[in-house]
């Protein structure tokens, strides 16, 4: 894999090119950015920008006013890549706060092992329904420590709008919860998206993480889907690598609060 030219393509097609990810969003671009407005409940943020250092803080301001005007909290979604070199740290100037780190990584669902099955006496089920949403914002809740309420109306909203967009599934010790993930399917693209993919304490390590990013590839390949795209932790980087997918640049999360 050219890391340089899919690196390229992902920020054209994905960032860039941005399509929404509900059915209660739109995308702009506008100044300089290509941003996503959502309501309260879904993701308000920017996904691309084209800054350099003469109208960077000009352009921050200008979004900072367009989300706060709204009530709307936002994030800023700056890459490694992203100009000018100091965007962070204008970001931070202006008021915005770094989340942690995180790793995009991409692989060609082609190279990856696509028979990882899950450990005995787990089995995965896909999500269609609300009860089956619940299922994954429970994981979601126990594995992170965070609120699911949002996560609950943006998968709900997918499955019932744009189902085709979308791939959920919940893995069940008899039934237990243990673990859940989604894939994002990005029409008229190469890419689909890797997200979720928490695991309870207590069957971390046995394999059931390696397994949803199996059964989710196995899905995109049937969809016909080249690349699979995630943004990995420090925990999940290391599967992630062994199972073929590799690091292109990172990715940070800066949020505002109006």
């Amino acid at each position: 894999m050219d890391h340089a030219a899919v690196l390229a393509l992902f920020d054209r097609d994905i960032r860039e090119g941005a399509q929404p990810d509900s059915p209660d969003a739109r995308v702009e671009r506008v100044g300089g950015v290509v941003r996503q407005v959502s309501s309260a409940r879904g993701w308000n943020g920017v996904v691309w920008s084209d800054l350099d250092e003469t109208n960077a803080d000009e352009v921050i301001a200008g979004q900072i006013a367009y989300f706060s005007g709204l009530g709307r909290e936002f994030e800023w979604k700056l890459y490694g890549h992203d100009l000018p070199v100091d965007l962070g740290e204008r970001l931070r100037s202006a008021g915005f706060t770094a989340e942690p780190e995180e790793t995009l990584m991409i692989a060609e669902v082609a190279a990856l092992d696509l028979d990882a099955r899950p450990p005995e006496g787990v089995r995965l089920l896909p999500v269609t329904d609300a009860a089956g949403v619940d299922l994954v914002a429970d994981v979601h809740e126990k594995a992170f420590g965070t609120d699911g309420s949002r996560l609950r109306h943006q998968l709900l909203a997918r499955l019932t709008g744009e189902p085709d967009t979308i791939v959920a599934v919940i893995a069940l010790a008899g039934d237990e919860p243990v673990s859940a993930a989604r894939m994002e399917l990005v029409p008229g693209t190469r890419f689909a998206g890797l997200w979720g993919g928490g695991t309870v304490e207590g069957w971390r390590g046995r394999g059931v993480y390696r397994a949803l990013v199996a059964h989710r590839a196995r899905a995109a390949v049937e969809r016909g889907y080249r690349y699979l795209q995630v943004d990995a932790s420090s925990q999940s980087r290391p599967i992630l690598e062994r199972l073929g997918f590799a690091p292109l640049t990172t990715t940070t999360p800066y949020t505002y609060v109006p």
